[in-house]
């Protein structure tokens, strides 16, 4: 069973991430790491902090002379803006440190600061602020690349696309090879496969930093070649869509999410939305000419690829300011402003991938099973094998 979790605050010393139920013998590309949380930090709109922040993996536990050895995975991510909050963020309660704190007091209308402040009977909402910030999604960067790792070896890639920004959209499918294209060009502004698109897109983002606004959008995120067979209708919660969703929705920021065509099947037809089923004599698989259920029918993957949309709103935080009240003297104040970025669709379609890949990792490991990766692998294919038998 997969399972993972993560630790630290957006100004603490640094990010903690923690897997278990990797199988042994994987091989890792800390590169490869430090790659996926280069990307995270990408995309035209973002804030100050991807100046100072570097990411970069470092293993403290569970891979050893480049591969895994079964024990439970930490990753540890440093914060190099450690440096300039260390006192306001000291673990000790030092008398010298008391002064240097940075308390705020004026919740912004969006975020977590004033539930959680209430929720833990904090009157400094920086306490909160600070764990359920973006920064946050780095160490789960981390560790879906692990995930990823796993799922090349099931011959799946997991990768995103920005579909909108703001009111600009992207009014057409994307194909795979596109998407690979764009996530190979480092220098997209937005991670966008249509240019003309992308271009209108930046507008948009120029347009609220004029206006000390923020913007949301959508990604989407294709896990392509996603084997068929995985997750199950026996019970609610082991549908793999359901566990997609909840996994996307975690996403800071993200307020709904969508598989394959589901925003449009709702205003459709049965006839206009299902997808029609053929036989692929020369593959041995059946296949479907569209993609409409986003590769998942009944909660299982049916062999298309599986495709989930996270539509984020804008961020909370906005250089000018909104209307709230005063946590400790409960007067009308603005909003606290912390640096913050404009648009943040293409990191969160990063953040996307990872969460995707650990869902799809999870389940590849709870069909196939296995200790080593061999037996995984040996599993996997002895399984495949049936498939184009059936």
């Amino acid at each position: 069973m997969l399972q993972f979790a993560t630790a630290g605050e957006s100004h603490g010393q640094a990010l903690i991430a923690w897997i278990s139920g990797l199988p042994a013998g994987l091989r890792v590309d800390l590169e490869f790491i430090n790659g996926e949380l280069h990307r995270r930090q990408l995309g035209y709109g973002r804030g100050g902090r991807q100046k100072i922040e570097k990411d970069r993996a470092e293993a403290l536990a569970g891979i050893r002379h480049g591969q895994t050895i079964g024990a439970p995975i930490a990753l540890r991510i440093e914060n190099r803006d450690w440096a300039n909050w260390e006192r306001a963020m000291a673990v000790e309660d030092r008398e010298e440190d008391r002064q240097a704190r940075r308390p705020l007091t004026a919740p912004r209308p969006g975020h977590a600061d004033l539930a959680g402040a209430i929720k833990f009977n904090l009157h400094d909402a920086r306490y909160i602020l600070e764990r359920a910030s973006a920064r946050e999604t780095a160490a789960r960067v981390a560790i879906g690349s692990l995930a990823k790792l796993l799922l090349r070896e099931f011959d799946c890639e997991i990768l995103s696309h920005v579909v909108a920004v703001g009111h600009v959209r992207l009014e057409r499918q994307a194909g795979w090879e596109e998407i690979q294209a764009v996530c190979a060009n480092l220098d997209s502004p937005l991670r966008c496969v249509d240019r003309e698109t992308e271009a209108r897109m930046k507008q948009e983002v120029d347009q609220v930093l004029r206006a000390g606004d923020s913007v949301g959008g959508i990604f989407e995120v294709v896990a392509h070649a996603a084997p068929p067979g995985l997750g199950s209708h026996r019970q609610w919660d082991a549908k793999l869509d359901g566990q997609l969703a909840r996994a996307i929705m975690s996403i800071q920021a993200v307020k709904a999410v969508e598989i394959g065509a589901g925003v449009t099947a709702a205003g459709s037809y049965g006839s206009e939305v299902q997808d029609e089923i053929a036989y692929d004599a020369e593959r041995r698989r059946f296949r479907r000419p569209s993609n409409r259920a986003g590769g998942l029918e009944g909660g299982i993957t049916n062999g298309e690829d599986v495709v989930v949309r996270g539509y984020l709103k804008p961020i909370s935080t906005l250089r000018r300011g909104l209307g709230t009240a005063d946590l400790v003297t409960k007067e009308s104040v603005q909003a606290a402003y912390e640096r913050s970025d404009v648009c943040v669709v293409p990191a969160g379609g990063i953040a996307g991938e990872a969460m995707t890949a650990l869902v799809l990792a999870g389940a590849c490991l709870e069909k196939f099973g296995g200790d080593s990766l061999g037996e995984t692998r040996r599993n996997f294919e002895g399984y495949m094998r049936q498939v184009e038998q059936f």
